[in-house]
């Protein structure tokens, strides 16, 4: 069976940086989440989207809010599955593992929205669950953190920490262009 793309909160509310901390990292995120969909779409494998729809009125991705819209890019298409969601883990509340299994899929290739949130903790769920599960470093975001005595933590950190949280235990970490070259 070929690799689902599961493409986390990929949302017009991510653009709104202040309330996500600011100083976003992986500028050219959103240009590889695209170069990852057509590949996808053009070799007929599957494509699976979340769509975090928060229960915080104040959050970008509350339902009704613009914030909570995909990004232009993200249409879904007639066979692709959408999974609404209101935690970090996409696992959670939702009919995603259910569909792997129904569906027979093993293999996940992540991206998305945010990495030490939201992609994180789907991608160790998928890891604990026993899938093959990659994570696209170049093809996910986060952004700047406070930490509990003030000290500011540069969005590139907390990538990079999150991505080394993940790998090898709970899943591959790839580029883009590796991913492409490998499907």
């Amino acid at each position: 069976m070929n690799p689902a793309l599961l493409l986390i909160d990929v949302q017009k509310g991510i653009d709104e940086t202040s309330h996500w901390g600011g100083n976003r990292n992986n500028p050219e995120a959103e240009e590889n989440i695209q170069k990852l969909l057509s590949h996808w779409r053009m070799k007929k494998f599957p494509v699976l989207i979340v769509q975090h729809c928060s229960v915080d009125t104040r959050s970008p991705f509350f339902p009704g809010k613009i914030g909570n819209n995909f990004m232009s890019f993200i249409v879904p298409q007639q066979h692709e599955r959408v999974f609404e969601k209101s935690t970090a883990n996409a696992f959670i509340g939702t009919f995603l593992h259910q569909h792997l299994a129904k569906e027979k899929i093993t293999s996940l290739v992540i991206a998305g929205f945010v990495t030490n949130n939201s992609v994180e903790a789907t991608a160790r769920n998928a890891g604990d669950f026993g899938f093959k599960t990659t994570v696209v470093s170049d093809a996910c975001a986060c952004f700047d953190k406070v930490g509990l005595d003030g000290t500011v933590y540069p969005s590139a950190l907390m990538h990079s920490i999150s991505l080394a949280n993940l790998k090898d235990e709970y899943a591959a970490i790839s580029s883009t262009i590796d991913i492409l070259k490998a499907y």
